[in-house]
């Protein structure tokens, strides 16, 4: 029994319906004797293939696509250079706030499902989903991989631990080297700290927690150095002197360092030795700051915004914000959603308030009371015009607009990194608009202001020159802190969060932050069997606190919850994780069916039904004991930190999160070691076969999506692309018999038919397809020829030419027209013959087995996140050794930015088909 005390863990947060510190046997007993008899069913998997979505909108839909992840600032009202990640989490529990209890049509306590009569997703014993390979249903297949899996992690950790135990006794004692990671106990337990571990759980554990090597700012240090202002100048003649002596200065660079810029020497800090410091991230650091938005440009005297039918008359600032919501009226999904109409409509009417308000023509004061009798309608109108102009410029125009851009932002795209070249992420700052927000964001709509630079600290080495601010402004502070990765950071208005200015995906810094991040994963293989053997044997703890944790690491554990933060819910939304589940995001079901609803990260539902073991379920029947009601935590002796603090005792640095990369990563390395035997595959075989296993860890760690709403439209056109294909196979066959009729007997009358899947309507359907298609490709191509012929200065080419060039078009039509009537296809090309149409069958019929393949890969990731897996949480050294063994070129599954972004993965592993997660 642990002794754990419950003098350091705080009492419920909400309602003083708190559990109790102890669970004594008896009331074990009475839970149990109280249980359904049913027998419960396979534990450790999703049961509904629904939309759980806390990754829905960082998915691609290609196999080699890239996604875009908003950061996660913090939020406070005090400048805070700490990560705000799920591991920092420092407040107390007593400051937790409950959700106030609302009226039930209007409450977001209430269970999404009930919302709005919201429709459940089907689950699989409704849809019927069976595996590939026998009538077993698929839930129940993957259920069985698991539990294999997760055996032999346990093996795999006592292997290790064994190894490196026998390593260590040989190793002669003069000579020893401690090993931060080694699993020997210490002699003496340590004292029981306040974060609710137990004092046998320490002695067991043994390890000292190692500072955080969190690459996030940290809290400034010094000074505040501020610029004076800049010396008067008109604004415009002084931006463009700015600017152009800064693309000077990079050419200047460029040139002189840049000119073999393909030939110049890697940087391969993978092979590098390690820093003795590792929290010092550089030595010298020089750029040239970021990029403000342009100032807004007045509406024309002739387009107004109306009230109640009568055009008014606005200030600057004011009109401007009008412009954000008038311009995205074709944006349904915001001018409809009742909160961002609100959001918008109150901050609107402070921006009249503060600027002296709304007038008519004849300058006396209207009264804005009511949104439905604003109408935006000429300011929409005036924008659509301008995109319509701009989309209808000639390609010269384009590409010289391109050109002045890449050479504005040109001094910004770099920065110098201890004295090499590495590029800058965000270097531009977000211009002023309204916030969208993601899922029920309670604040989409509100008014981003414009960031101004007194607003923007500046982070750069102490001998590097400080960037010029605007003219006639000045930064808010300049530092040179080496700790930290970020150049520059201000903080936005809407949720109060921290934006920095960071290097790109694919610099030397993101890399090195990737690469701990699946190495603390790899590490957690050593450690993770006596986690799970400690955490089951807890979930009988007569502890509250214990049983709490216990339960909750089995969550994220098994199911992939994230653990969840404290909020502030009355500056944001509802989003929770596992820790700060409440009462009514959790449904039990006899005998051991628990139902998840929630808003989860960046406000997106979570749903999802999952098997448990029967002390999970009975523990959380538990935490939900009556007086427990709507607005309670469940997990009310725990949080984030306390959690994190008890996974650090066993490895130094682990934290809830690792656990979704680790169970990612080593899923996918065990699925890809089953697939030997299969290098004689094509390799669209050899891509569907990693995408399997890729969907697989999708599925077993909980990353699925919302099936998008073209996903219907793009399957059809993907069946039409296959079908198009069979038809030109057909017209092939029918060619052979123009050429050799006697074919016809020799291979009988079935070879020459239509596809089952084809018919005369369809034929004739298609053939005009083809007829279009080919009449725009013409059309396209002859405005192509007359855009370049203007561009370089000479006469166009009249219309009777593209009358000309639209000939075949009417000769294909005729020849269509033809075949129907005769039944018959005439032979083409030069020197037609039944070989060569044989060849060309073979090609199709290799085309159509690749796109099948293509439809069959689709159709199963529709409602499974495989960017999502594949990016962020399975090794990318994983599908460089997979590339490598089957021979399959690595463009395959990385697009040119993943590559860049993953190149220390590619380069370090390189063609070594031996490595190993």
């Amino acid at each position: 029994m642990s002794d754990s005390s419950d003098d350091d863990v705080p009492l419920a947060r909400t309602n003083g319906h708190a559990s109790a510190p102890t669970i004594s046997k008896a009331t074990d007993r009475a839970m149990d004797r109280a249980a359904s008899k049913a027998r419960p069913a396979p534990p450790g998997l999703s049961i509904r293939n629904g939309p759980v979505a806390y990754d829905s909108m960082e998915i691609d839909s290609t196999p080699n696509g890239t996604v875009k992840r908003k950061s996660r600032s913090s939020i406070g009202q005090s400048i805070n250079y700490k990560d705000g990640s799920d591991s920092d989490d420092g407040a107390p529990l007593a400051k937790r706030q409950k959700a106030s209890r609302k009226d039930e049509s209007d409450s977001d306590d209430q269970p999404i499902a009930r919302k709005n009569g919201g429709k459940l997703p089907p689950s699989i014993r409704e849809t019927g989903d069976t595996s590939d390979d026998d009538d077993e249903p698929l839930g129940t297949h993957l259920a069985k991989q698991k539990a294999d899996i997760e055996k032999t992690a346990a093996k795999e950790a006592k292997a290790i631990r064994s190894s490196a135990a026998k390593a260590k006794k040989a190793t002669p004692k003069k000579t020893a080297v401690k090993d931060e990671s080694d699993d020997e106990p210490p002699a003496k337990p340590k004292k029981r700290q306040s974060n609710g571990v137990s004092s046998s759980a320490k002695k067991t554990n043994g390890v000292k927690k190692e500072d955080s090597d969190s690459d996030a700012p940290i809290a400034k240090k010094g000074k505040k150095a501020t610029l004076k202002a800049a010396a008067k100048a008109t604004p415009t003649a002084k931006g463009k002197a700015t600017t152009t002596k800064k693309a000077a200065k990079f050419e200047k660079e460029e040139s002189k360092d840049s000119d073999d810029e393909g030939q110049e020497e890697e940087y391969r800090w993978w092979d590098a030795p390690k820093k003795e410091d590792d929290s010092v991230k550089w030595t010298t650091l020089e750029h040239n700051g970021v990029i403000f938005p342009p100032a807004y440009e007045p509406l024309p005297k002739n387009v107004k915004l109306y009230y109640d039918g009568q055009p008014v008359n606005l200030h600057i600032e004011a009109e401007e914000v009008a412009t954000f919501f008038g311009s995205m009226l074709h944006s349904t999904q915001n001018i409809e959603n009742p909160v961002f109409c609100k959001n918008f409509f109150n901050d609107f009417k402070d921006i009249l308030k503060k600027t002296g308000g709304a007038k008519n023509e004849s300058g006396s004061r209207v009264d804005v009371k009511d949104l439905k009798k604003l109408d935006f309608t000429k300011i929409f109108d005036y924008y659509q015009d301008i995109s319509n102009a701009k989309k209808a410029r000639p390609a010269a125009e384009k590409k010289a607009e391109k050109a002045e851009k890449d050479k504005l932002e040109a001094p910004y795209m770099f920065c110098k990194w201890d004295g090499r070249k590495e590029k800058v992420g965000n270097f531009r700052v977000e211009p002023p608009g309204l916030f969208r927000g993601r899922g029920e964001h309670p604040k989409t709509g509100t008014v981003k202001k414009r960031v101004m630079p007194e607003q923007v600290t500046i982070n750069i080495g102490k001998g590097a020159k400080v960037p010029e601010p605007p003219a006639g402004h000045k930064w808010k502070a300049v530092q040179h802190d080496n700790k930290a990765t970020w150049l520059a950071m201000w903080q936005e208005n809407v949720n109060g969060n921290y934006k920095y200015v960071m290097l790109a995906a694919n610099s030397t810094v993101k890399g090195q932050a990737d690469f701990k991040k699946f190495e603390k994963a790899r590490e957690l293989k050593k450690h993770i069997d006596r986690i799970r053997a400690d955490y089951t044997k807890e979930l009988k703890s007569e502890v509250m606190a214990d049983r709490q944790r216990a339960t909750a690491m089995y969550l994220i554990d098994r199911f992939a919850l994230r653990a969840g933060n404290e909020k502030d819910t009355d500056n944001e939304a509802e989003t929770v994780g596992c820790c700060s589940l409440k009462f009514e995001h959790v449904t039990l079901q006899e005998p051991n069916t628990v139902i998840f609803d929630f808003l989860g990260k960046d406000s997106i539902r979570f749903y999802n039904e999952v098997t448990v073991e029967r002390q999970v379920f009975k523990n959380l029947k538990m935490f939900k004991k009556p007086p427990k009601e709507d607005g309670d935590d469940i997990f009310d002796r725990l949080n984030t930190t306390q959690l994190n603090k008890h996974l650090s005792s066993y490895m130094p640095g682990l934290t809830a999160k690792v656990f979704r990369t680790y169970n990612a990563s080593f899923t996918m390395s065990q699925l890809l070691q089953e697939l030997e035997g299969n290098n004689e595959k094509s390799i669209p075989e050899k891509i569907k076969l990693y995408n399997d296993c890729n969907r697989k860890v999708a599925i077993l760690c909980n990353h699925k999506r919302t099936v998008g709403a073209g996903h219907e439209v793009q399957m059809e056109k993907l069946g039409d692309r296959i079908k198009g294909l069979k038809y030109q196979k057909w017209r092939n066959k029918m060619m052979m018999l123009d050429v050799d009729p006697k074919l016809k007997k020799k291979k009988g009358a079935e070879f020459f038919e239509l596809d089952a899947d084809m018919n005369e309507e369809w034929v004739k359907q298609h053939q005009k397809f083809l007829v279009e298609e080919l009449k725009a490709k013409i059309t396209k191509k002859f405005e192509k020829d007359n855009e370049k012929l203007q561009s370089e200065g000479q006469a166009t080419m009249p219309e009777k030419e593209l009358k000309e060039r639209l000939k075949p078009v009417a000769e294909l039509e005729a020849k269509h027209k033809k075949e129907n009537k005769t039944k018959k296809v005439e032979a083409e090309g030069k020197d037609p013959s039944a070989e060569k149409f044989t060849a060309t069958i073979k090609k199709l019929d290799d085309r159509i087995k690749t796109l099948e393949l293509q439809s069959a890969d689709r159709e199963g990731n529709k409602e499974v996140a495989l960017g999502t897996s594949k990016i962020n949480y399975i090794d990318p050294r994983l599908t460089v050794v997979f590339a490598a063994k089957f021979n399959v070129p690595i463009e395959k599954f990385f697009s040119k930015t993943l590559r860049d972004k993953f190149n220390w993965a590619i380069q370090s592993v390189g063609g070594d088909s031996t490595w190993e997660f």
